[in-house]
Order: C-alpha cells, then structure tokens, then sequence
C-alpha cells in the first residue's frame, strides 16, 4: 500500500457549516492502491440463538481507505454481525482479521482500533457535550493536552462548539446525532463502523455527513456502512454486500452488481385470458400476482442508451387492444440498488 503523508489541502467538512476543518489524520491512501491494502477481514462468521440462525457463515472485508455498504432488509443479520465485529457478542464460529493477524475486539489495544457509530445514541444526556466526549476520549486513553485538542476538533467538526457546554437534553435530534457521530472518531480509529447514522437528520446535515465519510475514506480510514437510503450507499460506497437471514447474497462494485446495459418496460393490467397469456409469453415476460393481476415485463439489452424497443412494445399493446384487455399502468425500471436489492430480498414487509 502506497502511503503519503497527510495535506491541509483534504480537510474535513463541519457537520453544521460545511467550512472546512483541519485533518487529523495522519495517512492518506492512494485511491489507486485501495484494494491491495489489508484491512479488516471477516471470515465464516456464525451466530445462532437457540434454532435461529441469525449470521451463516458470513465472510466480507472492508479495505483501508474502503467505505463497504452492509445492506439487508430488517432481521437480516446486520447488527448481529456488528456486536460481533466490535466484541459485544461472541460469534459461534469464524475468525476477525486485521492487517492479517488474528483481531480480538475484547483487548482494547485492539478495540481501539474501531470507531463505532451505533444506530441508537451513545450519550450521556446529563452531562455537556464536551463532559460527553472527555469521558469518552479518556475510556481509549486520551489524557491532558491530547484530549483537550481532540476534544476541540471534535466540537468543531460537529459544529457544537457554541453548545459545548450544554447538555444533549437540550439538543436538537440533529445536534445529538452530530455528537454521536463526533465521539466515534475522537481517538482517530483505523476502521470506522456507521449503523444508520443519518436516520433522522436534514439533508444538510446529511450531505456533510457523508462528506465527511468520503474524507474518512481519503484519509486511509475504513468504513463498514449500513443504511436503509440506498441512495447514500450508491453515493459514498466503493462496493456493497447485500445479505439476508444471515448469509451473503451478493457483494461487489456497483458496476458489478447492476447491470446498466438492460432496461425494463413494465405494462400492469387486470386478468388476462389463458390464450392471451400464452401469446404474450412469446414477446414478454409475465408475472401474475396473488390478486389476479399481471404484469407484463419488456426487456432489451443494448451496450449504450438502453431502451426498450418500439417494435416490441406495438407488438403486445396491439395484442392488449385485440383482446379488449384495459391498461392499468405503465412504468420503466431503472437499473438501480434498490431494484437489484428488492429482487434479492423479495418486497414482503418485515419487523
């Protein structure tokens, strides 16, 4: 892995005013060498409580410099995974790598490794911001003037500098999460794990957000991400694993995982006649639903500007009009992560 030293020219963006912060990162990555930089590794990793099992054999590893998107519908095994990862949970099988040697997040020489941002706050409501993050900086061993400038940057970073001294009761849902987000990178981890961390936040705050992940990114911090706004993973993510009831279903670049050369056209209509069915067959894919309803699904693969072609679409809505079949919509499917992840993981509501 190409190392070079740290440049005021990649600074971190504040949460709340976008200006630029001073890094405190020490490396950058070259973009160019992230995927032959170790990092962290998981491998065969199972969990099972009583006949459920929650993680199945689940391996995926996430570079330095590497933002991977953890992806999965609810109950899918995603924070399962991540209490075992951060050593709150002891896995039934499998082995955590760092840098290649064996990683045991229950030593916290090795813990401090990570930086977690959990999903649920992690903050004393009665004590001030800075209260929050001196308490948190001194449990990885930050002490004195060391703290104290972490502590500072932080406030900065979060945009909670004028607040430093309130406590988050009296914060917006924002700034708490601003805070929560800030105590994870106070003792500068290697690897940084977001579960959720823009649930509830404005779009402002959100874009700063992932800019600053992106610069965790270019700083040569890894980043395990997981998020329900698939938007978010296409926009910060250098690859995806998709999962679900514990095992991986896909994993891979965007590039790899969707096919940008096809395009859907899809025609939804009532109930079709059997003979009508059995024509349409011969042009397009049909798909009958519980209620009696059809949809009927164009397909074409072109190698630049995919379209459906007009041919193809006259041919079935001059079947549909011979048949006096009503249209009851028309709609084109883009090839997207949530198409691709709605076709893996099926679209039944989940708790």
């Amino acid at each position: 892995m190409k190392l070079i030293a740290s440049s005021p020219e990649i600074p971190l963006l504040s949460l709340a005013s976008g200006q630029q912060v001073e890094p405190a990162f020490p490396l950058r990555v070259d973009r160019g060498q992230i995927q032959q930089a170790k990092g962290l590794e998981v491998q065969n990793l199972k969990k099972r409580y009583g006949n459920l099992v929650a993680v199945d054999d689940l391996s995926f590893s996430v570079n330095r410099g590497e933002i991977l998107g953890l992806i999965g519908p609810n109950g899918a095994g995603k924070s399962t995974c991540i209490l075992m990862i951060t050593g709150m949970l002891k896995p039934d099988a499998g082995t955590l790598m760092l840098d290649g040697q064996a990683y045991d997040p229950r030593k916290p020489e090795m813990r401090s490794l990570l930086g977690i941002v959990p999903q649920e706050l992690a903050i004393y409501p009665e004590l001030t911001a800075a209260q929050n993050l001196r308490f948190f900086g001194g449990l990885y061993g930050l002490r004195g003037r060391r703290l104290e400038q972490r502590v500072q940057y932080v406030l900065e970073l979060t945009g909670l500098t004028d607040n430093a001294d309130s406590t988050p009761s009296t914060f917006s849902g924002v700034m708490s999460r601003r805070l929560n987000f800030g105590i994870a990178l106070l003792h500068e981890p290697q690897f940084v794990i977001l579960d959720e961390p823009t649930v509830g936040i404005d779009p402002q705050s959100r874009s700063s957000l992932l800019d600053c992940v992106r610069t965790l990114s270019t700083h040569g911090v890894g980043v395990l991400y997981t998020s329900h706004y698939m938007e978010e993973i296409e926009a910060v993510c250098h690859r995806v694993a998709i999962i679900d009831y514990g095992r991986m279903l896909q994993m891979g670049t965007l590039d790899e995982l969707l096919d940008r050369t096809r395009t859907e056209l899809c025609i939804k209509v009532g109930s079709l006649p059997p003979a009508v069915v059995t024509q349409l067959r011969e042009r397009a894919i049909v798909q009958t639903g519980e209620d009696g309803s059809n949809r009927i699904v164009l397909r074409e693969r072109t190698e630049s500007h995919p379209q459906v072609s007009p041919r193809a679409l006259r041919s079935v809505l001059d079947l549909l009009a011979e048949a006096n079949v009503a249209l009851l919509g028309v709609e084109t499917n883009e090839t997207s992560l949530e198409t691709l992840f709605l076709q893996l993981t099926g679209r039944k509501l989940r708790d």
